[in-house]
């Protein structure tokens, strides 16, 4: 293959036969001609729009919600909204557990009993309540602890999730705490989502605390400058900022998971630094090599700045894989996760090159007693290149064996759906859910229901509800035709009951719990049911994500090599980096399970381990981490393919490209490793399982995959890595989409200079 040289590529910045880098046709040229002749008037409107995010976006928290995991159209989305229009109460979603202030007493004695009557009665005067039951009205025993030291008020809070949570907070003050004879602590789950909302916000503003400063100290040891160091700080700002305003908009007009909160800031300053970070270098190493300010800041542009594009349409397109699913939660996470990305990467290519040009030279100011200076920077990173290269075979194997192993605990996963022990144990509304689990023989708050349609007789629903109860873990089964207890029907139909509820004592998220309900929908009967409930809802859930998990993987994987070939012009590179990169998240999932559901350093971590992992967060967590790998893979193939367009040398291009990215992409990953663990200290356990989880894979992707298996495999594969055929070839660069060469840097020595070692 005959290298892709051009005389031009190698031209001196000051030789008088080059044309300046401003000059350049296309877009990029476009772009870094705006940039750099109106640096002022960008930066000015740059900073107004900033200010109306901050004004738009303010207390987009309050406008989300934590549920979203429902499949629209299933069995379980359809028989909730027939239950919701036709008979309201019928599916509770506050319960007050109410207890005796004297403990000597019982739920029975009088006192009580007369206190938790008026309680319910007051209760069920309040407008934004229907359906209360109380044990005291009913004397239902599921309604009563076994102990008799509990009973239960259930009541159906109207409205959506907001009207829900504005509700509950109007009620929360008038019904918790001591009420005459009787302690009253709120749950359900009502009660369980405001409160997963409420630490969400808090730990979101602890993880901003923890995650600022440090991330500013270690950009300050990278640059070694305090200007160099805030500029990718405040592009990450200003990204999550606009990405807040964005979301809210977005919620104007469908549902917006509190989730996406987190993942904005995580992106947001993790991927504007990233950006920022890559593009500050390039500027500084265009200057160190004679450039003026302006010219630097072009050639940043057409050269770095095309990475960046690349990277960030990269990582846009696997968060938007997410919206082949249909459940909301996913959905609203790829809308932060699309926004989050693109704002990030127009203000690091816009807003930093415009403060880059105002700044010149004085982007070196404020130099600090940190970060490295002078010497040979990046010598350590071309050893370790050469080493592995040398035993590429050995590396390689040994590499994939090494995280496979790393991946194997992945095969036991069990799927589930987010509980009240996401919380903090000390939440009430968690330690009432735990109540409910330990004490009474089965939750309201985790009931089946079955809708029937049909009009069928009172002997064929009877009939029905005596299978169902004598299915495992059934408690009991209440309906139209009675209630029914093993099989046997031991009193008439409750009054105004239009369903069938199906007691069970199998947690709500449990591999038994969806095992009934599959039982439930297997019953025969000579009329239409359709089953839901928290079971349920997992049920389908894990039934319609294993259905659309396919194509979204397919929307990534292809989207991917398109991108990564229109990159490099490789047919054979793109398939590389889906491999490696696929590779680079086995660690992270196998952590998952090991950690997270069995419980490995649960105490340390300060959760409670379920058995079980939320069936769409393994999705979330591979969007995000394979978006981010490819963030780093597309920064390090670029700059080995610009290598080797200058000189022709694959091997040495491969050097070259990790001693030049090396030390970035290791401080890049360490930084965004900082942003996401930060968020990994939150108090409920799937965030913190986020983002400790995406942190590993970043640090894996970084200091495992691209410094020891993607050197060994770039050896392996040899000069045919740069193959395609002609065809393809010319596609690729009618396109446009080649980079400009760099010039010669005074701190690494041309081929000229160093003879280059060992055979292609």
């Amino acid at each position: 293959m005959t290298p892709q040289t051009s005389p031009a590529s190698q031209t001196s910045p000051s030789s008088p036969t080059s044309s300046s880098p401003q000059s350049a046709a296309g877009p990029r040229g476009r772009v870094a001609r705006a940039v750099t002749t109106r640096p002022r008037l960008l930066l000015l409107l740059i900073l107004l729009l900033t200010a109306g995010a901050v004004v738009v976006g303010g207390g987009v928290a309050e406008h989300m919600s934590s549920g979203g995991s429902q499949i629209p159209g299933s069995e379980s989305s359809y028989a909730t909204a027939e239950l919701e229009r036709r008979w309201p109460a019928s599916q509770p979603n506050l319960l007050l557990l109410v207890s005796p202030r004297d403990g000597s007493r019982d739920v029975d004695d009088p006192a009580v009993a007369s206190a938790a009557r008026d309680l319910a009665r007051q209760l069920a005067d309040e407008k934004t309540v229907l359906g209360v039951v109380s044990y005291w009205q009913t004397e239902d025993a599921a309604l009563r602890a076994r102990d008799g030291g509990e009973a239960l008020i259930t009541a159906r809070v109207k409205g959506d999730e907001d009207a829900v949570d504005d509700a509950l907070e109007a009620l929360e003050p008038r019904y918790r705490g001591a009420r005459g004879a009787v302690d009253v602590r709120l749950g359900g789950p009502a009660a369980v989502r405001h409160a997963s909302q409420e630490v969400i916000a808090d730990d979101l503003v602890r993880a901003e605390v923890i995650a600022l400063p440090v991330t500013l100290v270690l950009l300050v040891v990278v640059f070694g400058s305090a200007v160099a160091a805030a500029l990718p700080l405040l592009v990450g700002i200003v990204s999550v900022l606009g990405t807040n305003a964005v979301l809210r908009v977005i919620t104007e007009f469908t549902d917006v998971s509190v989730y996406a909160q987190n993942l904005t800031t995580a992106l947001g300053l993790g991927l504007a630094i990233d950006y920022a970070l890559f593009l500050v270098r390039r500027h500084r190493e265009e200057l160190a090599a004679g450039r003026d300010p302006r010219d630097a800041v072009a050639v940043t542009l057409r050269t770095a700045g095309r990475t960046v594009l690349y990277s960030a349409l990269t990582v846009a397109v696997c968060l938007a894989s997410m919206l082949v699913f249909e459940q909301y939660f996913l959905r609203s996470l790829a809308y932060a996760g699309i926004a989050v990305v693109l704002i990030s990467a127009a203000a690091s290519l816009v807003a930093l090159p415009a403060a880059l040009v105002l700044l010149g030279h004085r982007v070196n100011a404020l130099r600090l007693p940190v970060g490295r200076r002078g010497g040979n920077p990046g010598a350590g990173w071309a050893r370790l290149a050469r080493l592995v290269m040398r035993r590429a075979p050995l590396f390689a194997v040994g590499t994939v064996a090494v995280l496979l192993a790393l991946g194997l605990p992945f095969k036991d996963v069990r799927f589930g759906t987010a509980d009240d022990r996401q919380l903090p144990s000390s939440t009430e509304a968690r330690s009432v859910q735990q109540q409910l689990r330990d004490e009474f023989p089965g939750s309201p708050g985790s009931a089946l229901a079955v809708l029937v349609e049909g009009k069928p007789g009172a002997k064929a629903l009877a009939q029905f509800s005596g299978e169902v109860s004598r299915l495992p873990y059934v408690v009991q089964v209440a309906g139209p035709a009675g209630r029914f207890v093993d099989g046997k029907r031991v009193d008439d139909a409750p009054p105004a009951v239009g369903h069938v509820s199906v007691l069970h004592s199998a947690e709500s998220a449990s591999p038994q719990s969806v095992s009934l309900v599959k039982k439930i929908r297997a019953v025969p009967a000579s009329f239409e049911t359709s089953v839901t409930g928290p079971a349920a809802v997992l049920a389908d859930t894990q039934h319609g994500t294993a259905e659309r998990l396919p194509w979204a993987l397919a929307v990534i994987a292809v989207t991917t090599l398109v991108l990564v070939f229109l990159l490099t012009g490789s047919v054979l590179l793109p398939l590389l980096t889906v491999l490696v990169n696929g590779l680079s998240l086995t660690a992270m999932f196998g952590a998952v399970v090991w950690v997270f559901q069995d419980g490995h350093l649960s105490g340390a971590l300060g959760f409670t381990p379920t058995g079980d992992i939320e069936t769409a967060l393994p999705v979330l967590m591979f969007c995000v981490a394979f978006g981010l790998s490819m963030d780093y893979g597309v920064f390090l193939v670029s700059r080995i393919k610009e290598e080797y367009e200058i000189g022709g040398d694959h091997r040495e291009a491969v050097v070259l490209g990790i001693r030049r990215t090396g030390g970035l992409i290791t401080a890049a990953a360490l930084i965004l490793a900082v942003v996401m663990v930060a968020i990994g200290t939150s108090r409920v356990t799937n965030i913190k399982m986020l983002g400790l989880g995406v942190g590993l894979a970043v640090l894996m992707d970084a200091m495992v995959v691209r410094a020891l298996l993607v050197p060994a495999v770039l050896r392996l594969t040899g000069r045919a890595t740069w193959w395609a055929p002609a065809p393809l070839r010319r596609l690729q660069r009618r396109a446009g989409l080649e980079e400009e060469a760099r010039t010669t840097y005074p701190d690494i020595p041309t081929r000229t200079e160093r003879p280059v070692s060992g055979r292609t």
